[in-house]
């Protein structure tokens, strides 16, 4: 499998050792629930998984569970965990399990794999130290007048390799970076250990005094030590090419002598209805979200998949529908055409998963065979969905109309044979709220 490379700007064969992938994916920080854009990225890995294992090669993932809410290296923010717990009136560890548990079921909903541990930052305090005391020794971080340790930035020479941000040309001020009062050396350094100051929650002893680590650290530390200082695969999202993920490069390179990831692979954003998601637009979409519709969630995945990893996607309800009448047909079709478990590899989409994970082409390829004369339709979309995770095997569901549903059906024929678009419209809603969806064609209404 090939994919490509954000520091060498190619695209690479996933290589690893004794017949094994390690790969690291950047997890969720878990004070909110994670939106579709977050899951975008966590079902890039899953994606990537399911390839690499096809060939029979054994994938080991790790996924980090950031339970200590720092998203910045401006420590004059709220932590963000904290914040949560403050606004729902619980404990900050209370706040980081509920949302732990609801991504987790986010994943189980969208169809995507566990990853093999799943390391909590609270948990994992003294790993974080201990790679921080490493870096002190090394004379690759040093102690700040505020008592907080830091990353020595200008120790490392191949910064900038991920994003193409140099050192010199980054200027204080920069909206990642916090500049603490002369604390640091130089203004792009980070922290890796924060001292308490006035906070009273969510800090640990150390050997520096009590504090709380830094964001960066959490990442180096976990995977170092749980993929045995070498990642073949590192995943996240385009956000995290900077700082993050440069700055645990540097850190983790920094310990080991050497390069410890072989490849970065990032997913790019996802808008929806053309603006960036977020609060502040009020476009922030939910799984919930898109079951409270009575739509499959299975058709986001799919919406996904119509979309290229490292593409920028506008996703819409519109597309979500879609999919979603997609999914409905071609499990009615797979149906149709027979019970076979049996797969049946076709080389066109075996190219796509392995050319930089084409799942647009493999979609297309779909379309194409389902409206062909192949007598093994069947088993192709069976070997497909190996990767793609859409469940196509899964007989479509069916239900029997209520007494209710078809007088309401009846009521809104009528309505529209007299032209009474407004009763017409009136009914169409109160179809839709008992769970039924309404087309108007020329020969008049369809339901499913």
């Amino acid at each position: 499998m090939k994919l490509y490379d954000t520091q060498s700007r190619l695209l690479k064969e996933t290589t690893g050792a004794d017949g094994a992938i390690a790969m690291y994916c950047c997890g969720p920080t878990v004070y909110r629930d994670a939106h579709v854009g977050n899951l975008r990225t966590f079902m890039l890995a899953d994606l990537i998984s399911r390839v690499i294992e096809l060939t029979g090669v054994k994938v080991t993932l790790i996924q980090n569970i950031t339970d200590v809410g720092h998203m910045s290296e401006d420590f004059a923010e709220d932590d963000k965990v904290l914040t949560q717990a403050t606004l729902e009136k619980i404990s900050p560890l209370e706040i980081a399990r509920k949302y732990e548990e609801k991504f987790h079921h986010d994943l189980f909903l969208l169809n995507i794999g566990t990853a093999d541990a799943y390391p909590r930052a609270s948990e994992s305090i003294d790993l974080m130290q201990s790679m921080i005391a490493e870096l002190l020794d090394k004379g690759f971080a040093y102690i700040g007048d505020d008592k907080s340790v830091y990353f020595d930035a200008q120790k490392f020479a191949g910064y900038g390799e991920i994003s193409g941000n140099k050192l010199d040309a980054l200027k204080p001020g920069h909206r990642y970076e916090y500049h603490n009062d002369g604390a640091k050396k130089f203004h792009a350094d980070w922290a890796l250990w924060k001292a308490a100051g006035d906070r009273s929650e969510m800090i640990w002893d150390s050997p520096w005094g009590s504090g709380f680590p830094g964001w960066h650290i959490e990442c180096s530390a976990m995977s170092m030590k749980l993929l045995n200082k070498h990642v073949d695969v590192h995943v996240g999202g385009i956000d995290l090419r900077f700082p993050h993920h440069e700055n645990e490069r540097a850190q983790s390179n920094a310990v080991i002598g050497h390069e410890a990831v072989d490849l970065w692979v990032h997913g790019e954003h996802l808008l929806f209805e053309g603006k960036k998601m977020s609060k502040s637009s009020g476009n922030v979409v939910l799984v919930s979200d898109i079951i409270a519709r009575g739509i499959d969630p299975l058709a986001l995945r799919l919406c996904f998949l119509e979309n290229r990893y490292r593409s920028q996607m506008d996703l819409t309800w519109n597309s979500i529908n879609a999919a979603h009448e997609t999914l409905k047909r071609w499990r009615t079709k797979m149906s149709s055409w027979g019970q076979t478990s049996e797969l049946h590899i076709d080389n066109e989409i075996e190219s796509a998963f392995n050319n930089d994970l084409d799942t647009p082409k493999v979609i297309l390829r779909l379309r194409e065979i389902e409206k062909g004369d192949l007598n093994n339709k069947r088993e192709i979309f069976m070997y497909a969905d190996q990767v793609l995770g859409l469940n196509l095997d899964r007989p479509s569901a069916t239900r029997e109309l209520t007494d209710q549903m078809q007088s309401l059906l009846h009521d809104r024929e009528a309505a529209r044979s007299e032209k009474r678009w407004a009763d017409s419209d009136a009914l169409r809603v109160e179809l839709e709220n008992l769970g039924l969806q309404i087309k108007d064609t020329p020969t008049g209404q369809t339901w499913s």
